[in-house]
């Protein structure tokens, strides 16, 4: 999400896709969950990363992409799998073994806020303005609330999960300011590609040091939601993400940010019967507001 702000005006497909990233991205949390019942956390993240890999090269071989050799561009692949999906998917899918689907994904809509705020410390052409650190500052007082007073009174698994899932924002963040220099003049596909390749060589010896080999004995639920989480939520939800880039901009692509908490909210008390509290849903308005001010306040 660190593309500067460009504006387009957005077609009926770009909509139509928008919804569809914001469905698949939404039920990922879900997803987490439905994982999380048979599979360990660092099993669920690496079945999520190299599947996801395996059908995203599949894609670029249909698609006849170029396909990089260069050294350093094969170790900026392993950064990025590291910063954009190895660190944030494990302490999103650690976060949610003690938090609901909801609250994780109106904490994790933090992203795009931090992604704003580290590029502006990073990169001279994404300085804040006044008016851009506004929607920063709004953004940020919606995640204290969102978070709630009991969590900042007192400290415990729950607290943990939240904090966790605000890591894999800040995380994100880094890896959008890393991602301007190290995917430049690569294919979308390739680059995300290769990002899941590199998050791939992270997590499986963290997996089978920590968790050991998988005995792949799980319900169909598990099987379902590991399934979903990498052919859905990461490949083909990369594929669409780069497509509504091209057609609408940007800017106009940070609107899937606001789109996925209530689909995450929404399934997960349909499915699971979760409810969301008051103040993480008032936390959501604000960080809406926030996002709405830095969506239509571009960089000078």
């Amino acid at each position: 999400m660190n593309q500067s702000l460009s504006q387009t005006r957005i077609s009926l497909l770009a909509w139509i896709l928008l919804g569809a990233l914001a469905l698949i991205w939404g039920t990922s949390f879900l997803s987490n969950r439905a994982a999380l019942a048979g599979a360990g956390v660092l099993t669920v993240v690496t079945f999520r990363v190299a599947l996801g890999a395996a059908v995203l090269w599949a894609w670029v071989l249909y698609r006849r992409l170029p396909v990089p050799n260069d050294r350093r561009i094969l170790t900026r692949f392993v950064i990025m799998g590291a910063l954009n999906n190895a660190i944030p998917f494990s302490l999103i899918v650690w976060g949610q073994k003690h938090i609901d689907s909801g609250l994780a994904s109106i904490l994790n809509a933090s992203t795009a806020i931090f992604g704003v705020v580290i590029a502006a410390a990073v990169f001279a052409d994404e300085r804040l303005t006044s008016a851009r650190a506004l929607g920063a500052l709004i953004g940020f007082a919606g995640v204290v609330l969102a978070i709630g007073p009991d969590a900042l009174a007192g400290f415990d698994l729950a607290s943990a999960g939240q904090m966790a899932v605000i890591g894999a924002s800040i995380a994100y963040g880094f890896a959008g300011a890393y991602a301007r220099h190290a995917t430049r003049g690569l294919a979308p596909e390739v680059a995300a590609a290769g990002m899941l390749s590199g998050a791939t060589l992270w997590m499986v010896p963290a997996m089978l040091t920590i968790e050991g080999v998988p005995n792949f004995d799980w319900a169909p639920s598990v099987w379902v939601g590991l399934i979903w989480l990498a052919a859905g939520c990461s490949a083909l939800a990369y594929i669409l993400y780069y497509r509504i880039l091209a057609l609408a901009g940007s800017g106009n692509l940070l609107l899937v940010t606001l789109l996925i908490p209530p689909v995450a909210i929404v399934a997960g008390a349909l499915v699971y019967g979760e409810r969301v509290g008051l103040n993480a849903l008032a936390g959501f308005g604000l960080l809406a507001v926030g996002l709405v001010v830095l969506n239509r306040t571009k960089t000078p």
